[in-house]
């Protein structure tokens, strides 16, 4: 939908839509490499627009949505093994959406998904220290290594911080980390003994995901995405 060029600037956070107007009068401001004269102009976000020639992006309404993530999908847009991707499983209106950092093939449970790609970015940021919290089926229990995780372990050359570990059960546990490395749940469990057999993600953040059935998506409320920009 197409708004008034002054609108489009000061929603984009330049300016206010007065400064904007004057900066038209003055010849400052051009859509889609033609100067402007008059504030009786509309543009989307498909159009150029530029201040003195620098670009104006336009600022995007965040949506955020969790989603289920269903066993052996691929977090990605296309696999090259043509393996079954998270967008296989989606319905049509989703399928624009970009995932906030991966699970991997095996791992189930919530996945975000946003429409705005530097939300994602920063969500999966090392520094943004959000924690994400799993549930790990074990084949066996060492209770003595599983300090050496609580504590941070290096594997292979690569450190990982100290992991929250509570055990439920004889073979399950619930593992809370902040940093989101490739693989870290199970590289680590796996360095401690403790091989993992199923792993299923149940919170991200402020996000839990609650009851939501294998597959499904729902949309987020503006509360839940103002919790986690203020963890950034």
């Amino acid at each position: 939908m197409k708004t008034r060029i002054a609108k489009f600037i000061a929603d984009s956070g330049v300016a206010s839509r007065r400064a904007a107007e004057d900066m038209i009068a003055r010849g400052m401001v051009s859509v889609n490499g033609k100067t402007i004269d008059s504030p009786v102009c509309f543009v989307d976000a498909s159009d150029i627009v530029e201040i003195n020639g620098k670009p104006v992006v336009a600022r995007i309404d965040t949506k955020l949505y969790a989603f289920n993530k269903p066993i052996n999908t691929m977090t990605t847009a296309h696999d090259p093994a043509g393996r079954k991707t998270i967008y296989d499983c989606l319905p049509a209106e989703y399928r624009n959406l970009k995932y906030v950092g991966r699970l991997d093939y095996r791992t189930t449970g919530l996945l975000l998904l946003t429409n705005d790609g530097e939300f994602a970015r920063k969500l999966t940021l090392p520094s943004s220290h959000i924690p994400r919290v799993y549930i790990a089926t074990v084949n066996k229990i060492d209770t003595t290594a599983l300090d050496r995780a609580r504590r941070g372990i290096t594997v292979d050359g690569i450190s990982y911080r100290p992991m929250q570990i509570d055990i439920i059960s004889q073979n399950e546990l619930r593992v809370c980390v902040d940093e989101g490395k490739k693989n870290e749940v199970r590289i680590v469990l796996r360095a401690c003994g403790c091989p993992v057999r199923k792993l299923h993600r149940i919170s991200f953040g402020a996000v839990k995901l609650g009851n939501l059935s294998v597959g499904q998506i729902r949309e987020l409320n503006q509360k839940t995405i103002d919790a986690l920009l203020k963890t950034l």
